[in-house]
């Protein structure tokens, strides 16, 4: 294993309370798991999220932290946090990165693998993680 690496597991959920299905809103949640798997504390700096509609629609968001936090991770701690977004078709894709930085200043990225948005009516299956 790597000396700067961080795990990342990602489960979608579909949020029917969210949605408008007659007015093309498709609202999700996912919770994200990111686990220091290297042998450096580190911290996580920004996010790089591609979201993808099922028309090809694709929106790019890039920001600070994760709702509202920069973790700093030990070797084997985890930051577990959940945020959503919205697609206008039922089903879409997400992937993107985490930029972090371990305490002796080296900069690395953690790849978020894609996964599967989908709507579903009466049922919230989990989601399926593409690799």
């Amino acid at each position: 294993m790597s000396k700067y690496h961080f795990s990342c597991e990602v489960i979608p959920q579909y949020q029917p309370g969210q949605s408008a299905p007659e007015d093309g809103i498709y609202g999700f949640s996912y919770t994200v798991t990111l686990t220091n798997t290297g042998d450096v504390t580190a911290q996580l700096i920004s996010r790089h999220w591609l979201i993808s509609d099922a028309n090809g629609h694709t929106e790019e968001v890039k920001g600070l932290g994760v709702v509202g936090h920069q973790p700093l991770l030990k070797p084997g701690e985890s930051f577990q946090y959940t945020s959503g977004s919205r697609l206008r078709t039922p089903t879409g894709t997400m992937h993107g990165s985490y930029f972090c930085v371990a305490e002796d200043g080296t900069r690395f990225e953690v790849a978020i693998p894609m996964f599967v948005l989908e709507a579903h009516q009466g049922g919230n299956p989990a989601g399926r993680v593409l690799h």
